[in-house]
């Protein structure tokens, strides 16, 4: 198959240029799998051995520099085997690149495709690399790539004071509608980061986009993430990772499957579909997840099938599956914690949607928690590059 994109990515016009912009340098490259050409030429494998630039340091956010290792699963230092660069690792004890490091650096470059949401993690690796740049006084390059599920759809609830983590960085919405490059910028100037950045933006991109409309190859951004449609659903349904409710995980519909051994998936669909939520249809399901929540147990739940994805709001539709489900089996469900803190609120955000839900609140009031996106949209505006 040739892909003949509609959207020409940073690096793919870094390519074009012959890395002129960064030819003299001496170079750290962030950067997994995902920093591909449309004909999959590598970044690191293009910087070093076809341009034979001086490449320094690799550094790897989490699943690490090829994508394979697991999801929360600590990334440890290496050599990568193909140049004999060293890779370090910015996800497990260290998520700043060593400053020793940066010393020996011109030039930081940033090519990593995300997904669009919060609590994705790679751009959190992002805010801590733009922080430790600015202090070491390295230029970063951020090589600009679409967000997947649109850079027009802002979906709350706010990040509050409190709650920030690697899985809530900064003040911005779950979804929150801007590209990585953008973002970079929003990240730099709001959090007073003092990087000197540059973005390389695309060329052919245009706001509305989905990223089957960019003609672009889909590399899944991490082992759970293997296509576009679960991107779509991933806003909300992994809000379910904060809870004993399967995300699906272990199965081959990751993020589209839900439901545990003790869910029955009949009542929890008629009181979903009762709800003013649009876009989707589910379908019953059972399914066993191979690891994960329930591993080797048989799960009842369903199947998400998004019928109109600009209509679809995932966060909403996730707080709105946990809703049900605490209300119908309040006996079997529950919020889990992570290191004393309950994970939920931290991917939300907040812990207001918890507290709703186990008061037995009407879903009007967690609904618009969901919409409450405060002065987001506005102040976004001054960071829109296309």
């Amino acid at each position: 198959m040739v892909f003949k994109p509609r959207v020409k990515t940073g690096l793919q016009l870094l390519v074009e240029e012959g890395f002129q912009r960064v030819a003299g340098k001496r170079i750290g490259v962030v950067t997994n799998h995902t920093g591909v050409t449309a004909d999959f030429k590598h970044v690191v494998d293009l910087l070093h051995k076809r341009f034979g630039l001086d490449v320094k340091a690799i550094f790897s956010p989490e699943h690490g520099f090829r994508g394979s290792v697991a999801d929360g699963a600590s990334v440890k230092n290496s050599v990568d085997v193909k140049t004999g660069i060293p890779v370090y690792s910015l996800y497990g004890p260290r998520l700043e690149p060593p400053r020793k490091v940066l010393e020996k650096l011109d030039l930081i470059i940033y090519d990593i495709q995300d997904v669009g949401v919060r609590f994705y993690t790679y751009i959190s690796t992002l805010f801590h690399v733009l922080k430790a740049a600015g202090e070491a006084g390295v230029r970063v390059l951020v090589l600009d790539r679409p967000n997947p599920v649109t850079g027009v759809h802002v979906e709350g609830p706010m990040l509050e004071p409190g709650f920030r983590s690697f899985v809530g960085i900064w003040t911005v919405p779950v979804r929150y509608g801007l590209t990585v490059g953008e973002l970079a910028n929003l990240f730099n100037e709001e959090a007073e980061l003092g990087a000197c950045v540059e973005v390389l933006k695309m060329d052919g991109w245009r706001r509305g986009m989905w990223f089957d409309e960019t003609g672009l190859p889909w590399v899944p951004p991490s082992p759970n993430m293997p296509s576009l449609s679960t991107a779509t659903v991933y806003p909300g349904t992994c809000l379910l990772e904060g809870t004993n409710v399967s995300e699906g995980r272990g199965t081959t519909k990751p993020f589209e499957v839900v439901g545990a051994p003790w869910v029955d998936e009949y009542r929890v669909i008629e009181e979903l579909e009762s709800l003013p939520l649009r876009g989707f249809r589910l379908r019953p399901s059972a399914f066993t997840p191979r690891f994960g929540k329930y591993e080797g147990e048989l799960c009842h739940g369903f199947q998400i099938y998004v019928t109109d994805r600009d209509e679809f709001k995932p966060v909403k539709f996730g707080m709105a599956v946990i809703w049900v489900i605490r209300r119908l089996f309040a006996e079997s469900f529950r919020f889990t914690k992570s290191d004393g803190r309950y994970y939920f609120d931290l991917l939300v955000g907040s812990d207001k949607p918890r507290r709703l839900i186990m008061e037995n609140r009407g879903f009007e009031e967690l609904a618009k928690l969901c919409e409450d996106t405060g002065s987001f949209e506005k102040l976004r505006e001054k960071y829109l590059l296309y």
